[in-house]
């Protein structure tokens, strides 16, 4: 590993690697082995307006920079990606408990967002329009937000940073992330270096870690920044988008929050293939995932042999060391995490689900657990998991089965199987989500594809398109070419 990835313990404050000024440093620990990966003081409010005031200063001539340029650099970001990739997987690895397999889907998700942004310049589109007063000439100008304040989760922390840190910056923007305490370098620190790197001016781009209690909510509530991006938890996000609507300075605000996935299999499924894709969509990365399955919904024509394929299928994982590439089921992430799974656990078995695969928790490594007769009423079925934890319901009919998949406030991502494509097709369009897919799992992100939830599972869309209206804003522009009358 070279030494540039090795000394992460500065944080990237208003244009300089530095410590920040708080009196406390959070330890980094590897949730496998629970090493001390390194100590990162924590940064204070003071450090925090100096930051973005740096950033509203670099924003003004980053925004100026020709589009051409904005794009070779994020070429270049791409090309660090690829010369760092096995850096970059280990840090995943050893920070956030991903395994190898994990690692590198994420690693190449975020890849592929910045590719994406690195067309995005010249993507950025205004328009001419018509006038009704005479001699008038109207401009739609697409312009660049400002500054973006961005907070990131530790589950994904490369990719739900980069997805928002790439288009931002492609498009002008100044960007100042403030990543998970449990993810620091992979959420915001690696991606520092790796911007540096490619020649991004000093203060575009910053790096703020502290305790939410101490600066979240003046991360939101501060001044400069004219957009937040989070990526999170319904409750925390809801607190957010209150900061940031309803205080002094009414910002934009993208929110993709907590999630509830339902996977159906209709009566005229391939059970075998969906028992396949309910496997892989529940357990990559642990469940730790937003759009991971949470709740599994079978007809009853195929209930039994669903089940027992699923079970046999789930018995054949391998949990262990996340660093070998046969590992399916990796830590969890934290003791917080680990003891709310745990209360999950217990809760199912009080609450009368059937118990159909369980195993000891050893440390932070949890087996898979699957319980059938479960019931929306369930605690199972009602809250987002986050773990190798998931219930199985039984649907009498198609009709119930959409019933049971919409029973919730949350609408992030789901899926459907179904034998026949164009019933498959219909029955996704009617599920309340931001996203549904027919014959696979849930966990689905393509970097050129709107990206986001309904309900309480967020507001606004990433990726492509999507990206730019959510990162840029336009100004109606318009010039009176020759002299206008007025009536008085």
């Amino acid at each position: 590993m070279s030494e540039c990835y090795q000394n992460l313990q500065l944080q990237l404050l208003a244009g300089e690697w530095r410590d920040g000024s708080g009196e406390e440093s959070r330890p980094v620990i590897n949730p496998y082995s629970g090493e001390t990966l390194l100590s990162i003081r924590s940064a204070t409010s003071s450090d925090l307006d100096a930051t973005y005031r740096k950033a509203a200063e670099a924003q003004l001539s980053w925004a100026d920079t020709p589009p051409a340029e904005r794009s070779a650099l994020l070429l270049r970001v791409v090309s660090i990606f690829d010369e760092r990739k096995e850096e970059i997987i280990d840090w995943l690895i050893r920070e956030s408990g991903s395994t190898r397999l994990k690692a590198n889907i994420e690693w190449g998700s975020a890849r592929a967002i910045t590719l994406e942004a690195a067309s995005m310049p010249a993507r950025a589109q205004g328009a001419t329009m018509s006038s009704d007063i005479p001699g008038k000439e109207n401009l739609a100008y697409r312009k660049p937000v400002g500054v973006v304040g961005v907070i990131s989760p530790w589950n994904f922390p490369l990719h739900l940073s980069q997805r928002s840190v790439a288009p931002a910056i492609a498009l002008g923007n100044a960007v100042v992330i403030k990543p998970a305490s449990d993810t620091p370098v992979t959420g915001g620190l690696l991606l520092g270096r790796i911007f540096e790197e490619a020649g991004l001016p000093a203060g575009v781009l910053s790096v703020v870690i502290g305790p939410g209690l101490a600066i979240g909510d003046d991360f939101v509530a501060h001044p400069v920044p004219s957009m937040i991006s989070f990526t999170g938890s319904t409750p925390v996000g809801k607190n957010i988008g209150s900061i940031a609507t309803g205080g002094r300075y009414l910002k934009k605000v993208a929110l993709e929050l907590g999630g509830n996935s339902p996977f159906v299999v209709l009566d005229d499924a391939d059970v075998g293939q969906a028992v396949k894709a309910a496997v892989f969509g529940k357990f990559l990365h642990q469940g730790q995932i937003c759009m991971a399955i949470n709740r599994i919904i079978v007809d009853s024509t195929v209930y039994d042999r669903f089940v027992e394929d699923f079970v046999a299928h789930v018995r054949t994982l391998n949990v262990g060391d996340p660093s070998a590439m046969e590992t399916a089921i990796g830590p969890i992430i934290n003791t917080a995490q680990l003891e709310g799974l745990q209360q999950k656990i217990a809760r199912a078995k009080e609450q009368g689900a059937k118990v159909l695969l369980e195993g000891d928790i050893h440390g932070q490594m949890v087996p898979p657990h699957v319980f059938g007769e479960v019931t929306p009423d369930m605690e199972l079925s009602s809250g987002e998991i986050f773990g190798p934890l998931v219930g199985i319901q039984k649907a009498r009919d198609e009709q119930h089965a959409l019933e049971l998949a919409n029973g919730t406030e949350f609408g992030l991502s789901s899926a459907v199987f179904s034998g026949d494509l164009d019933r498959g097709l219909r029955f996704a369009s009617k599920i309340r989500a931001g996203m549904a897919h027919v014959n696979d799992m849930p966990v689905n992100d393509e970097a050129h594809m709107p990206f986001g939830g309904e309900k309480s599972s967020g507001l606004g869309r990433f990726n492509g398109d999507w990206a730019i209206e959510e990162f840029s804003t336009v100004q109606w522009v318009s010039v009176q070419r020759v002299p206008r009358q007025y009536p008085f």
